[in-house]
C-alpha cells in the first residue's frame, strides 16, 4: 500500500498548481493524507479527483473546509492506524502538540503539519510524520511532501524538490 502525505499547501496563495513531483507520487498511491492549511476548498476537490482522501483541518483553513473535516481523525490502513493532526491547537511545540492530540489511543504512525519543518521520528511504538510543505517551504531548503508505504511495516520517506511548479 502506498500512502503519499502532504500538509500547508496554502493555496491559491502559495502556488496555482501542486507540484510535479507529488502529482508523480499520487497518480500510483492508494491514499492520500493531508494535515490541514488547505487554505482553499479547491485544493481538497483537486485531490478527491485524484484519490481517496482523508485529511484535517489547520489554523488558516476556511469554514468551508471546517464543516467537511474534522480537526483530527485516525484512519485504518494496510492493518496500521494513523492519526492525523494539523499540530497547532495546544500550548506546546508542533511535535508535542500532535503527540497530545493522540495521547491514550493506540496509533502507530502520527501525521502532521503545521511548521512545514519535514521531520521523520520514531517515539516509543510509534511514528511521528511531518512531511513539510510542497508550496511553502518558509526556511526549509526545498519544499517536500511524503510517501510511506506499508508492507507489513510502515516505511516513511520525504521527497525533497527545488520547485514547486
Amino acid at each position: 500500500m502506498k500512502i503519499t502525505v502532504l500538509s500547508d499547501t496554502h493555496m491559491p496563495r502559495m502556488s496555482k498548481v501542486l507540484p510535479a513531483p507529488l502529482l508523480h507520487d499520487i497518480q500510483d498511491s492508494d491514499l492520500i493524507f493531508h494535515a490541514g492549511d488547505w487554505s482553499d476548498m479547491s485544493v481538497y476537490e483537486e485531490l478527491s479527483s485524484m484519490g481517496k482522501v482523508h485529511g484535517v483541518t489547520g489554523n488558516t483553513d476556511l469554514i468551508m473546509l471546517r464543516g467537511i473535516l474534522p480537526e483530527q481523525t485516525i484512519v485504518e490502513a494496510g492493518g496500521k492506524r494513523f492519526g492525523i493532526v494539523h499540530g497547532h491547537l495546544g500550548k506546546g511545540s508542533t511535535e508535542e502538540n500532535a503527540l497530545a492530540a493522540f495521547s491514550g489511543e493506540e496509533v502507530d504512525c502520527i501525521i502532521f503539519g503545521h511548521s512545514h519543518i519535514p521531520l521523520l521520528k520514531q517515539h516509543g511504538n510509534c511514528i511521528l510524520f511531518n512531511s513539510g510543505s510542497p508550496t511553502d517551504k518558509r526556511r526549509q531548503q526545498q519544499y517536500s511532501h511524503g510517501v510511506i508505504t506499508i508492507d507489513g511495516d510502515i516505511h516513511a520517506e520525504h521527497v525533497f524538490y527545488d520547485h514547486k511548479s
